[in-house]
């Protein structure tokens, strides 16, 4: 039993590791420019506080999460853009 064990192990360790990395890549990779453009151009009201108080890694994790569950497109709620007016989902794309 403990030869199984001391032969197992370390191919065990080895694979989560290799897992942990796959996990964490996404999580290490700064978001392009065009993630942050369209971030801009559709973050809701709560993902531009959190923009303003965690920074972007935070605020842009949040909008993808939203982006990949779909959740939000309803809503009708959308940021202030650059033109000082909100605009809507009936407002079509920027």
């Amino acid at each position: 039993m403990v030869a199984l064990i001391v032969i197992l192990f370390p191919p065990l360790v080895i694979a989560f590791l290799l897992v942990m990395e796959r996990v964490e890549e996404p999580l290490r990779r700064p978001p392009s420019p065009r993630e942050v453009e369209e971030f801009l151009g559709s973050a809701t009201p709560g993902e531009v506080d959190a923009l303003a108080r965690s920074g972007i890694r935070r605020a842009m994790s949040r909008w993808r999460r939203r982006r990949e569950t779909g959740r939000g497109r309803g809503s009708g709620q959308r940021a202030v853009t650059d033109r000082g007016h909100h605009l809507t989902d009936a407002d079509g794309p920027l």
